[in-house]
């Protein structure tokens, strides 16, 4: 009797439900120029968007943000594809979060930006991409007291000529502590213990261009 009922314990047992896979994103191109949209009217052009199909995935939540306005426009598929209308000569960044009905659990896409195409020749560079510290968390300081600042910077006309770091202990920071090259993208800041930073990159290029990351903040340790 009671190996019957492990037999019937375990025949009965049903699989952990599986999340799903990360979606792999196809079009619109990293840091590119989105020419294909197609004129909605002077200012605006339907885009559509493209990724490859995710593991045990349900849905799809596609996730596009006007990275000037910072507002993001969302909608919700089965399938492979969505389109949006978007505002011409605007860098957008995009992601697609996975689900499905087994879990609450979600993926998240890598982040991809790109400009929709528009009347100009020439491009501000897209905003910087901070990456370390990240926002909100914290950073070791090293023997010299100095915590290394990271970032990602990108531009469609590829004429990025350098950087400003700012850095302060307020919001939004003020403080130029370096102006890096277009080849470099870290720098190290001198900080006090137990202490919140804000920092923010500019971008500019040889076109007079310029581009602003947004604040990031940071307790150094």
């Amino acid at each position: 009797m009671i190996i019957m009922g492990c037999i019937l314990l375990f025949g009965c047992k049903k699989d952990d439900p599986k999340p799903p896979g990360a979606a792999v994103l196809s079009f619109p191109l990293q840091s590119s120029e989105c020419t294909t949209g197609v004129d909605l009217n002077s200012t605006t052009s339907r885009v559509e968007f493209r990724w490859l199909q995710a593991k045990n995935t349900k849905t799809y939540e596609l996730r596009v943000t006007n990275m000037l306005l910072n507002v993001t426009q969302t909608v919700s598929t089965q399938g492979l594809s969505a389109q949006l209308p978007l505002t011409k000569g605007t860098p957008y960044s995009w992601v697609v979060v996975t689900r499905n009905s087994e879990t609450n659990q979600s993926a998240t896409s890598a982040q991809w930006q790109f400009y929709n195409a528009g009347a100009q020749t020439s491009y501000a560079p897209f905003p910087a991409q901070l990456v370390a510290p990240q926002s909100g968390g914290t950073a070791v300081r090293d023997i010299n007291n100095d915590v290394e600042l990271a970032w990602t910077g990108a531009d469609v006309d590829n004429d990025i000529s350098g950087y400003e770091v700012y850095l302060s202990t307020f919001s939004p920071p003020v403080e130029l502590i370096a102006s890096p090259s277009a080849n470099n993208t870290t720098v190290k800041g001198s900080t006090l213990p137990n202490t919140v930073y804000y920092w923010k990159i500019i971008t500019r290029d040889s076109e007079g261009n310029s581009s602003d990351s947004g604040t990031f903040s940071f307790k150094a340790l």
